[in-house]
C-alpha cells in the first residue's frame, strides 16, 4: 500500500535531524573524542566505514535533549506513542533494563510492597534493590512436563492483593521468554479495583500492536505502563527500547526523574534515531511485515512438528489462566526426547549448521522469528533440526553428538555429559499455587548487608546476598534475600555441567556463594 506522505507517521523527525547534523560541516570541539570519525582506529574504519561515526553525535542544539525534549526527540516520542497506543512514550538507550528499573523506582518507595511473579527478569530485582521495595512473589503457572513457567494467574493476583492491601503496584511479565501470555485483561481489572498501577515487562512484545493474530498489546489490555525492547523483535539497534504509559496512575514527572537516574547522560543518537526509524517502519508497514513473519513461523512450527523426536509449544496449548495465548512468532522446540539437552543441541546447530537459537535450556531451544528472517532462514532451521534428529536416532539417542570441537565454541557440553544418557532434572519447584513466596530479607537489605563467601555446599539454608541466574533468559534461580535451597543449587550445577552460563554472582563457577552474615 502506498504511504501517504502527508501522514505524520510517514515522517522521521529525529532521523532527519541526525542526517542533517551529520552532513553539516563544523569544527568539533565537543565529545565524542573521535571527532565525527576523524580519530577512529583504522581497523574500526575498515570494518564499519566512516559514515556511521559522522552520525555519532552528542546533544547538539538541533538534536534536542533526551531528558528535557522540546524538538526532534519530543516529536519522535509523540509519534511512537500514537503508533504503539500510548498516552506518552519515552525512548530508552539503556535497554528495557533501564525502563523496568525506573518503573519500580517511580511507583515504589523504600518499604513499599510490589506484587510480582517469581520468574521476573533480573532487571526487576535490580529495581527492587535500588528502590527498596519489598516483593510479594507469586508462583507462576507451570507446565511441569515441559519444565516451563508461564504467567501468574488472576486468582493469584486477587489473593495476593487481599492479603497485602497496602501493595503499591503489580508487576507482570507479558509475554514470557517462550512467548506465553497470561490473562492480562482480567489481571488489570483486578489491579485497578485497588487503584494501583499495573506495570508490564513487555520486552518481547513490541510487535503485538501491529497484527490482530498476535496477543493483545499490554496497554490495550489495561496495563498502565509497558516496557518494550524495540531491538529484540523489531528493527532498532541493540539496546534501543521504549517505555509507554496510559492513564494517570503512574506519575509521569516521577518516572522521568527515575529514568534520569538509570540512563546515560550521553545518550547515543544512533540508538535514538533507530527507534524513530523502527516506529516509522511499523506504523507504515507493520501489518504486512507481521503477516509475513507469522506465516514463516507457522510454517516452521508445522514442519518441525513432523520431525520424529521433536515437538513445539503450540498456540493450541493455550487455554489456562497462566497460558492464555501464545506469540506465534516465538518457536520453542523440545529436544530432550532426542536424548540430548538444549545446550548440546544449541552447540551442534551453531557450530555445524550455522543456525543459532535465542535461548537454550535443559529441554528446549527457543527461536525468535522476526521481520528480519527470510524463507531461506526457515528452510535452513528446519533442515538443521531434521539432520540433528536423524543423527540422534542413528546413534540411539545418546548425548554424544558433539565431537572434535574447535576451541572457543559458543557453548561446550561437558565431557561427563557427552558420553552418558542425558537425564533431565526440572528447575526448582516452588510452593503451592497462589501462595506468596517468602523472602526473609528484602533484596535491598540483603544486597547491602555484611556478607561472607562460603563453599557452595555450606550455603544451603543461608540467606543469599547474590543474584544467581542462568543467562539467557536472566531469570534468577537464587536472589538476594532468599533462602538458598539444595534443589536450586543442584539445578544450577546441572546447568553448568551441560554447558550453560551462570551470571550475577561473584563466582560464576558456583564453587562459592556470598551469603548474609549471621
Amino acid at each position: 500500500m502506498p504511504i501517504d506522505p502527508e501522514c505524520p507517521q510517514a515522517s522521521t523527525p529525529l532521523l532527519d535531524a541526525l542526517q542533517i547534523a551529520a552532513r553539516t560541516q563544523n569544527v568539533p570541539f565537543y565529545a565524542p573524542g573521535h571527532k565525527r570519525g576523524q580519530g577512529i582506529p583504522d581497523r574500526l574504519r575498515d570494518f564499519l566505514g566512516s559514515q556511521l561515526f559522522q552520525a555519532d553525535l552528542p546533544e547538539l542544539p538541533e538534536l534536542d535533549n533526551l531528558f528535557a525534549p522540546e524538538g526532534a526527540i519530543q516529536q519522535a516520542q509523540e509519534l511512537a506513542a500514537e503508533a504503539f497506543g500510548a498516552d506518552r512514550t519515552w525512548f530508552l538507550v539503556n535497554g528495557s533494563t533501564s525502563g523496568v528499573i525506573a518503573a519500580i523506582v517511580a511507583t515504589c518507595a523504600p518499604g513499599d510492597k510490589i506484587v510480582m511473579p517469581r520468574n521476573v527478569h533480573q532487571s526487576a530485582i535490580s529495581g527492587l534493590i535500588l528502590s527498596g521495595a519489598v516483593p510479594v512473589f507469586l508462583k507462576p503457572e507451570c507446565d511441569r512436563a515441559l519444565d516451563i513457567a508461564h504467567s501468574i494467574t488472576p486468582t493469584a493476583v486477587a489473593e495476593a492483593l487481599t492479603q497485602h492491601p497496602d501493595a503499591k503496584a503489580v508487576f507482570l511479565v507479558y509475554p514470557t521468554y517462550y512467548g506465553v501470555c497470561g490473562d492480562l485483561e482480567s489481571i488489570a481489572a483486578i489491579v485497578h479495583q485497588h487503584t494501583i498501577p499495573l506495570l508490564v515487562d513487555e520486552a518481547h512484545g513490541p510487535h503485538f500492536a501491529f497484527h490482530l493474530d498476535l496477543p493483545m498489546p499490554a496497554l490495550a489490555a489495561g496495563a498502565d505502563l509497558s516496557v518494550q525492547s524495540t531491538h529484540k523483535v523489531l528493527s532498532a539497534m541493540t539496546q534501543a527500547a521504549m517505555l509507554h504509559t496510559r492513564g494517570s496512575l503512574v506519575d509521569a514527572d516521577l518516572l522521568s526523574k527515575a529514568l534520569s537516574l538509570v540512563q546515560s547522560t550521553s545518550p547515543s543518537y544512533l540508538l535514538l534515531a533507530a527507534l524513530d526509524a523502527a516506529r516509522y517502519q511499523m506504523a507504515t508497514q507493520g501489518r504486512e511485515l507481521m503477516q509475513q513473519t507469522i506465516r514463516r513461523a507457522d510454517w516452521a512450527r508445522s514442519q518441525i512438528a513432523q520431525i520424529p523426536g521433536l515437538s513445539t509449544l503450540d498456540p493450541e496449548q493455550a487455554g489456562s489462566p497462566g497460558f492464555f495465548s501464545l506469540d506465534r512468532t516465538r518457536l520453542t522446540v523440545t529436544v530432550s526426547n532426542l536424548g540430548i539437552d538444549g545446550f548440546t543441541a544449541d552447540a551442534i546447530l551453531h557450530q555445524e549448521f550455522g543456525v543459532t537459537c535465542e535461548l537454550p535450556s535443559l529441554q528446549h531451544l527457543t527461536f525468535i522469528v522476526s521481520l528480519g528472517n527470510t524463507n531461506g532462514d526457515i528452510e535452513r532451521l528446519i533442515q538443521a533440526l531434521r539432520t540433528l534428529a536423524e543423527r540422534q536416532r542413528t546413534r540411539g539417542g545418546r548425548g554424544d553428538a558433539i565431537s572434535n570441537q574447535e576451541p572457543g565454541v559458543r557453548r561446550q557440553a561437558s565431557d561427563s555429559i557427552q558420553n552418558s544418557k542425558f537425564k533431565i532434572q526440572n528447575s526448582p519447584s516452588l510452593p503451592t499455587p497462589h501462595s506468596p513466596l517468602p523472602t526473609p530479607h528484602s533484596p535491598r537489605d540483603a544486597f547491602f548487608s555484611p556478607t561472607t563467601s562460603l563453599p557452595v555446599a555450606e550455603t544451603v539454608n543461608r540467606i543469599s546476598a547474590e543474584l544467581v541466574c542462568p543467562y539467557p533468559p536472566g531469570i534468577p534461580v537464587v536472589m538476594p534475600g532468599e533462602v538458598i535451597t539444595l534443589e536450586a543449587l543442584t539445578y544450577l550445577q546441572q546447568v553448568l555441567a551441560i554447558g550453560g552460563t551462570i551470571s550475577g554472582c561473584a563466582d560464576p563457577t558456583l564453587k562459592t556463594l556470598k551469603v548474609v552474615q549471621n
